[in-house]
């Protein structure tokens, strides 16, 4: 089977939902070390991508240039919350690099702070495309295009220069031929690419330990290194991505993706763990993560503790009552 099942909820015993999934290990070199399902599985990578994304800005000297902070290098990277932090680093990259947000293309929505917390907006409070989760990857996507002369108003268009740098940068890092990387549109608008979970995962090794590649490395450990230093800023306060690379302690980075993916990647080990949910259940797929890390002995006593709240939990009712249980029912086989 394609998927495993992954992560089971039951209630007086009898199961009631069962999340499927798919789970790889690998290397930098692509090699498979541990998987559950079928770690070939073909993925979108959804939000997993923006770090290999901002490749092309890296790779043209766009960072140097701009004089753009390890603080702006994790906004490009990130699905923020859109909090003040988050917004003044987005207005940043733009005033550096000479454009405006009326020019990113990913829309606008009720910033994560409040949507995500399940919080009313304040009353007068505006927002606008800086709030967008994906906005610090579009500033990086404007902070090309005014690097090198391109049109604004199509930078999401498959056929761009921008996003054909994109397709080549991801295509390298994750060894899969540009030519054969499948694609769909974004929630934000750009490009996504699908490739295989071990191949996500091999890219992940990769910016986890920059020295494997000799194109890409120093615009990877730049990258990789800003997402590891502020966590915060490349998702927010009570999000799982933060919770994770603090845990992780400089030795992971982590993305997650909508519906259903995400990415850790351990420099000391030289590995990354890349992982669908099948039904995209996020409640699911952290809870698989953390049991996945833990099957791999990525984890000591301390990040056990400190992870503890995105487990699989007992399921309580409104009144506090505990009424059912959800559990991790997979087995990770070593290759």
């Amino acid at each position: 089977m394609n998927f495993a099942p992954m992560i089971e909820l039951t209630r007086n015993g009898i199961s009631e939902c069962l999340h499927m999934g798919a789970l790889a290990v690998t290397d930098a070199n692509g090699k498979l070390m541990a998987s559950a399902g079928n770690p070939h599985w073909l993925c979108f990578t959804r939000s997993t991508l923006k770090a290999l994304q901002a490749l092309p800005l890296m790779q043209s000297g766009g960072a140097s240039h701009f004089g753009f902070t390890s603080q702006e290098l994790a906004l490009m990277c990130a699905s923020h919350n859109g909090e003040d932090m988050h917004v003044a680093q987005v207005s940043s990259i733009l005033q550096k690099s000479g454009t405006r947000y009326q020019q990113l293309r990913c829309g606008c929505h009720v910033p994560y702070r409040f949507s995500f917390n399940d919080k009313p907006l304040p009353d007068g409070f505006e927002y606008d495309e800086r709030h967008h989760n994906c906005s610090g990857k579009h500033s990086g996507f404007l902070a090309y295009c005014a690097l090198h002369g391109l049109p604004t108003e199509t930078y999401t268009d498959l056929d761009h220069p921008l996003q054909q740098a994109v397709r080549k940068a991801v295509a390298d890092v994750s060894a899969v031929e540009s030519k054969d990387m499948a694609w769909g549109v974004d929630g934000c608008s750009a490009p996504n690419f699908a490739m295989p979970l071990s191949s996500l995962a091999r890219a992940y090794a990769r910016l986890a330990t920059p020295e494997s590649d000799s194109k890409y490395g120093n615009s990877l450990k730049l990258l990789g290194e800003a997402m590891t230093a502020h966590p915060e800023l490349v998702s927010g306060t009570g999000r799982n991505d933060a919770d994770l690379m603090r845990a992780g302690r400089g030795d992971w980075v982590t993305k997650v993706g909508a519906d259903g993916v995400q990415v850790v990647a351990s420099r000391s080990r030289g590995q990354a763990l890349a992982l669908k949910i099948a039904d995209g259940n996020k409640v699911a797929l952290f809870a698989a993560t953390i049991e996945a890390l833990d099957q791999l002995g990525w984890l000591d006593a301390q990040q056990r503790e400190a992870l503890g709240a995105w487990r699989a939990q007992p399921i309580q009712n409104i009144k506090g009552a505990q009424v059912g249980e959800r559990r991790p029912v997979f087995q990770i086989q070593k290759a």
